[in-house]
């Protein structure tokens, strides 16, 4: 790695930013990793210091189309000279909303009709939750263990980790956790359910992907009781699995389709996708029973619509698949030559690496980090680490990403 020679005075201005992130910045762990960001391109970032960091997390999903995508920033430009904020969601009419409820609900096909935007993914859930509520006159929800829905009340509510659910009880009433693909499970869907909520993989549950057969049954039976089913592709969407919607691996369709991270192309935005007589629900008895102040904002709804641009123009969602292919070979290698790793898995451009303990998970992270990696174990199994780079990631990056993940094994090897 190429280091600039930083002089006094910058690392002196870096300590001092350091040390004001922690004390007026709200934390949400002890340890942040704490890089001062200088700069972001394309699968790279860059410190203060001139350090780069090769982002195999793209900003947690983010940034599909890597960090600082031409195009987006071209019609954030428009955009800005256009005008921001105007009025609450759904009152005006706003050409770069209107054009990427067109395309998405045209790429997501039957049933999908129509686009409610919001600022978040977890606000994108709580609105398909509330819409599955009113439209069913019900109140139950199933999710699954494991899973990860977001961190407000309603979100966290479905969450499959005690760890991370306890603290804030009471939650929502009515809820119930299933096993992860337990076909027998199924029967505690039933005619009080509202709406179960899925992830098609389960990124912080170690990159589990779901048996098209069991979702396959789960359609079934959520069609048998009258239930909504939801699928959450906060992460999945949007080319990260090798097709545009992870859904489309299935071989069925949700009622709702739940999407965030890479929609805005940088920017914050997630939507929900439903049928018009089921997003109807919310305009009605009363109206404005669901409305949101930013949701669908006009600057991340225009670098949307270019991020869906350059994602379909440069077949990004086909070298997601084929570039998984290669990463997934390369990471099998290093199973074999490194034991300490139990598994390795993927779909696409979201992998996994599981280790035999989680010492040893955490040692092999700071180990990446120290060689310019950014990477981390998921939420939910601190044996697993994800890796979901940037679908623009060249071969070249691959290797270099290979090369310094084998040698961060190595020393693992020889700090024992």
């Amino acid at each position: 790695m190429t280091r600039a020679r930083p002089g006094p005075g910058a690392r002196a201005a870096a300590r001092a930013l350091t040390d004001t992130f922690r004390q007026h910045v709200a934390q949400t762990s002890a340890d942040p990793l704490g890089i001062v960001v200088a700069r972001a391109r394309g699968s790279w970032i860059v410190d203060v210091h001139g350090r780069r960091y090769l982002d195999l997390l793209s900003g947690m999903g983010v940034s599909n189309l890597g960090h600082g995508n031409a195009a987006v920033r071209r019609a954030c430009r428009a955009q800005l000279d256009r005008y921001l904020h105007v009025m609450v969601y759904g009152e005006f009419v706003l050409a770069a909303q209107v054009q990427l409820a067109d395309q998405l609900t045209t790429l997501a096909g039957h049933p999908f009709e129509q686009a409610y935007f919001t600022n978040s993914g977890a606000e994108a859930i709580e609105g398909a939750l509330k819409t599955a509520r009113k439209h069913t006159k019900r109140a139950g929800l199933v999710a699954f263990d494991l899973g990860f829905h977001g961190d407000t009340l309603g979100a966290l509510s479905l969450g499959g980790n005690p760890r991370y659910r306890d603290p804030f009880l009471p939650l929502l009433p009515h809820t119930t956790i299933l096993p992860w693909c337990d076909a027998e499970a199924l029967r505690g869907i039933d005619r009080r359910t509202a709406a179960v909520v899925i992830e098609p993989v389960q990124a912080e549950g170690g990159v589990r992907t779901a048996d098209p057969a069991f979702l396959r049954l789960l359609r079934d039976r959520c069609t048998q009781v009258g239930a909504l089913l939801i699928f959450d592709e906060v992460v999945t969407g949007l080319g990260r699995t090798g097709t545009l919607f992870a859904f489309e691996q299935s071989g069925i369709r949700p009622d709702l389709l739940v999407l965030a991270k890479a929609l805005g192309g940088g920017l914050p935005l997630g939507a929900f996708l439903g049928s018009r007589t089921v997003l109807g629900t919310l305009a009605r008895n009363p109206p404005l029973g669901h409305v949101t102040t930013f949701g669908g904002h006009p600057l991340s709804c225009a670098a949307a619509v270019a991020a869906l641009e350059v994602l379909t123009s440069r077949r990004l969602v086909a070298r997601a698949a084929a570039r998984g292919r290669t990463f997934l070979a390369g990471l099998q290698q290093l199973q074999q030559a490194h034991p300490v790793i139990r598994a390795v898995r993927g779909v696409g451009l979201l992998l996994a690496i599981e280790f035999r303990s989680p010492r040893a998970t955490r040692r092999f992270a700071a180990a990446c980090l120290a060689r310019g990696l950014i990477l981390n174990w998921t939420l939910h199994r601190d044996t697993v680490v994800r890796l979901a780079p940037p679908l623009t990631i060249s071969p070249a990056e691959i290797r270099h990403a290979l090369d310094a993940l084998d040698s961060a094994l190595r020393s693992l090897r020889t700090s024992t």
